[in-house]
């Protein structure tokens, strides 16, 4: 069982975690949020008697705080893997080439599948560069101006801006010396040209 001071450390730790303030806090559990503050500091005893206002207000339990529970960490987020290279056919699931995993909002979790992709080469500088992690939603079609992921040959997969005209598709670099990526409607089947999922994000680490 937790002693006095280890239940007021949990109960600090618990509400900085949920950006909980002080005052909003005291405000929960009908406590001055001075007397919070020193229950904190260790300057004033915590009122063991108030141990099942202060789980209700942190969304927890009386025994988690005093010890006699253990209460698994909510998990913060959803784990993607980041790949290096996409191979055509392939499910991103079933992809064995993993560099890393990033983490992406739980709300999430019903908007699709998601992927990351490490971006080599500078064809899409200065705004997406050589070693960054895209993170993508998996989908086989584009509007105008989206940047996307495409295979072309069945090749690793690569990041352009997507243009859909009468005749056929261009995918356009953001780097002026790179040429516009152009292939007819005939093209697009034949070659084939497949937009394997959009760019929702950049994830750049220094």
């Amino acid at each position: 069982m937790n002693t006095n001071r280890e239940v007021v450390e949990l109960v600090k730790k618990l509400t900085e975690e949920q950006n909980m303030s002080m005052s909003e806090l005291g405000r929960r559990v009908g406590i001055a949020k001075s007397a919070i503050s020193r229950y904190f500091k260790g300057t004033r005893e915590f009122p063991l008697n108030k141990i099942g206002d202060f789980a209700s207000a942190l969304h927890t339990t009386p025994d988690y705080l005093l010890g006699m529970e253990y209460q698994p960490p909510k998990p913060q987020g959803l784990k993607i893997p980041v790949l290096g290279t996409v191979a055509a056919g392939i499910p991103i699931s079933a992809v064995e080439d993993i560099l890393d995993y990033e983490e992406v909002p739980q709300s999430w979790e019903n908007q699709g599948e998601f992927f990351g992709l490490r971006i080599k080469g500078d064809s899409m500088k200065p705004d997406i560069n050589d070693g960054d992690t895209v993170i993508v939603r998996q989908q086989s079609t584009a509007n105008n101006g989206d940047v996307v992921i495409a295979l072309v040959n069945g090749d690793d997969a690569t990041c352009k801006k997507f243009e859909k005209l009468d005749n056929g598709i261009m995918l356009i670099s953001n780097n002026s010396k790179y040429s516009p990526m152009y292939f007819s409607n005939e093209e697009v089947l034949t070659k084939p040209v497949v937009i394997i999922g959009r760019v929702i994000e950049l994830r750049r680490k220094f």
